[in-house]
C-alpha cells in the first residue's frame, strides 16, 4: 500500500469537489453518492444534467445515480477487480489508452498488460454478471473522454481484496492518463466530517502527520527531537488487530475515542467478548454509546460546536471550525482531555490553544508547513500547502508523482473470502441510508431524521421473496456463520436477485453480528460487502 500511497496521496481526493462539474466522464463505483455524500451528488447530477458530463456507475445496487447514468454496470458483490481489468483489456486491445502519458509517466506497463490477457469480456462477464456489451461500452466511454473522473467509497475499499481495489481503479486512471489533470482523478469520497484530517494528523498505526513514515529514521528523528523522546520504529495495531489482541489477553487497556465499535465492528460478539476481557476500558463521546455503556470509566467530550480548531475535509482542505456553545457539564475539548491524560502518565503536555496546537502541526508536516489559521478564517486550504505564499493544491500529480512514476500494479482477480452457498444461499451487503450517520448516535436522537426513516429494513428482490413467501413489511430472520439478526423485508429492485442489503444504523437490528470479520491483508479493513447469509421468514 506504501507504493499507492506514495502515489494517490494517501486515501486522499487528487482531485476537488468542483471538478466533477467539468469532467467529460465521471465513473462512481462503490459510492452510493445521494445518501452518503449528497452534497457532492449534486454536483455530480449537475454536472449530467448540463449535458457536457456522462456518467458510468458500478454498483451491485440500483442505486439513485443509476438514474443519472449513461450505462450501468451491476457486478456481483466482490468481483470489482474483473470488471475494471475487463474494461482495461479493452482499452488496450483498442489502442485507446494515454499511450504518451503511459510511456513516460508511467512504469510496470507490460506486466499489466500480460494480467489482463485473459480478462476478456466474455469471461468477466462469466465471473461478474455484467454483459460483455456493457462492459466495452463503459470502456470505450471512460478511455474516450478528454477528462475522467473515478469517483468511489467503501463499496470498494470494505473487502478483502479492497487495497487490490483500490490500486486496479489507479491503474484504470493512469492507463487513460487521468490523473494530474484538472476534471480527472481518483477521488475517495470519506466516509465522515475528518476521517481525511484524522489521517493527516497521523491516526493511522504506521506514519506520523502527513504520512511520514514510522520507519522512516529521519522523520522518526525529526519528532522525537520536537516531542523529547524517543520513538519506535515499529508499526502500531489497526482496529481489528487490536480487538484481537484484547481477545487474547495480549492487550490489558484500551482508549476508545468517538468510535462506536460495539455497532460499527463486524462479528459482535466476538467484539463484545474481546472487549469486557480488558482491566480497563475508557471511552471518550459526546454521547453514552453503545461501547461507552461497557466502559469502566467515560471522558464526556465536546462536541463539533463546543470547540475551536480545524477539519480537514475529503477534497484535503484544511477548514477552520469555530466555538459556538460551551460544552455542558464536565465535557472538553478532545485535545485538552488528551493533554491532561497525557500529563498524568507522565508526559506534560502544556498547550493554551487548538491553535498553538496546530502550530505545531505545520512546524512538523510539510504539506501543511504553509497553513495557518490567519489563512483560514474565511476560506480553508488544501494540501500540499508547502509555504506562506503557497495558495495550496487544487489536484495532485500535476506534472509528476510523489514517488516519480506512477507503478501499475498486475493484479488478478480473488473471490471474496466467504461466498454463499446451500446453506448460506444469499449474499449480505451493508451500508448507510440518507437519513442515518454511522452507528446513529447523533442522527437518532433527531426526532425529524426518526421519522423519515425509523428502523432498520431488509431490501430483498421480488424473486427471492416470491420464493420465500415474504409480503413487504414481513420480519425476516438473517443468519451467517456468525449469528442471527431480525429485520422487515422492503421488496424493492435495488438488490439483484441472490443479494440483501441492510444498514447498520441501528442497535435492534445490529446487523454486524452476522458480517465477516474477515481481513483485507493490506489495509485490515474487514470484509463488510460481502457475506453468505440464510433468509426466512422470522417466526
Amino acid at each position: 500500500m506504501a507504493g499507492l500511497a506514495a502515489a494517490f496521496g494517501s486515501g486522499a481526493m487528487t482531485n476537488s469537489i468542483e471538478e466533477f462539474e467539468v469532467a467529460d466522464v465521471i465513473l462512481a463505483t462503490g459510492t452510493n453518492t445521494t445518501e452518503n455524500h449528497p452534497v457532492i451528488a449534486s454536483r455530480i447530477k449537475r454536472a449530467v444534467k448540463s449535458g457536457k458530463t456522462k456518467l458510468i456507475v458500478v454498483d451491485p445496487r440500483k442505486i439513485d445515480l443509476v438514474k443519472y447514468a449513461a450505462i450501468w454496470l451491476r457486478q456481483r458483490p466482490g468481483t470489482d477487480v474483473a470488471v475494471f481489468n475487463g474494461m482495461m483489456r479493452y482499452i488496450i486491445k483498442e489502442n485507446l489508452h494515454a499511450k504518451e502519458y503511459v510511456e513516460t509517466r508511467t512504469e510496470n506497463f507490460e506486466a499489466l498488460q500480460a494480467c489482463l490477457e485473459k480478462y476478456t469480456p466474455e469471461y468477466v462477464e462469466k465471473i461478474s454478471g455484467v454483459p460483455a456489451s456493457d462492459l466495452i461500452k463503459a470502456a470505450r466511454m471512460y478511455a474516450e473522454a478528454p477528462k475522467g473522473s473515478i469517483a468511489y467509497c467503501m463499496g470498494i475499499t470494505q473487502h478483502t481484496t479492497g487495497a487490490d481495489n483500490v490500486k486496479t481503479i489507479a491503474n484504470l486512471a493512469m492507463l487513460c492518463g487521468n490523473v494530474g489533470i484538472e476534471g480527472g482523478g481518483v477521488n475517495p469520497l470519506r466516509g465522515q466530517n475528518n476521517v481525511q484530517g484524522a489521517c493527516d494528523m497521523g491516526c493511522l498505526p504506521n506514519v506520523y502527520t502527513g504520512y511520514q513514515q514510522v520507519a522512516n529514521a529521519d522523520a522518526r528523528a525529526k519528532f522525537a527531537k520536537a516531542w523529547g523522546r524517543e520513538l519506535s520504529d515499529k508499526p502500531g495495531l489497526t482496529i481489528m488487530e487490536m480487538m484481537e489482541g484484547a481477545h487474547k489477553g495480549e492487550i490489558k487497556a484500551m482508549f476508545i475515542m468517538g468510535e462506536n465499535p460495539m455497532v460499527s465492528d463486524p462479528d459482535l460478539d466476538h467484539v463484545g467478548a474481546s472487549l469486557k476481557k480488558l482491566d480497563l476500558l475508557v471511552v471518550q463521546d459526546i454521547f453514552l454509546t453503545e461501547t461507552a455503556q461497557l466502559a469502566d470509566v467515560v471522558l464526556p467530550a465536546a462536541s463539533f460546536a463546543e470547540k475551536d480548531g480545524t477539519f480537514s475535509n475529503t477534497e484535503r482542505r484544511v477548514q477552520m471550525v469555530r466555538k459556538a456553545v460551551n460544552p455542558p457539564g464536565l465535557a472538553k475539548p478532545d485535545w485538552q482531555i488528551l493533554a491532561e491524560m497525557s500529563t498524568a502518565c507522565g508526559y506534560p503536555q502544556s498547550y493554551n490553544s487548538a491553535e498553538e496546537i496546530f502550530t505545531e502541526i505545520a512546524t512538523l508536516t510539510p504539506s501543511y508547513a504553509g497553513i495557518t489559521y490567519q489563512r483560514i478564517k474565511n476560506v480553508g486550504i488544501q494540501w500540499p500547502c508547502p509555504n506562506a505564499e503557497h495558495q495550496g493544491t487544487k489536484f495532485l500529480h500535476k506534472d509528476s508523482f510523489s514517488r516519480g512514476k506512477g507503478l501499475f500494479h498486475a493484479i488478478g482477480f480473488i473471490e471474496p473470502a466467504e461466498l454463499p452457498d446451500e446453506e448460506y444461499p444469499f449474499c449480505l451487503t451493508t451500508g448507510r441510508v440518507l437519513y442515518h450517520y454511522h452507528t446513529g448516535t447523533m442522527s437518532r436522537r433527531s426526532k425529524g431524521l426518526v421519522q423519515r426513516y425509523p428502523e432498520s429494513l431488509v431490501e430483498i428482490n421480488e424473486v427471492d421473496a416470491n420464493k420465500l413467501n415474504v409480503l413487504d413489511g414481513d420480519m425476516l430472520m438473517l443468519n451467517s456463520r456468525r449469528g442471527t439478526v431480525s429485520a422487515k423485508a422492503w421488496i424493492t429492485d435495488r438488490v439483484a436477485p441472490g443479494v440483501v442489503f441492510m444498514n447498520f444504523h441501528f442497535d435492534e437490528a445490529l446487523v454486524n453480528k452476522i458480517t465477516n470479520p474477515a481481513l483485507d491483508p493490506v489495509g485490515k479493513i474487514p470484509e463488510y460487502k460481502v457475506c453468505a447469509v440464510s433468509v426466512q421468514r422470522a417466526g
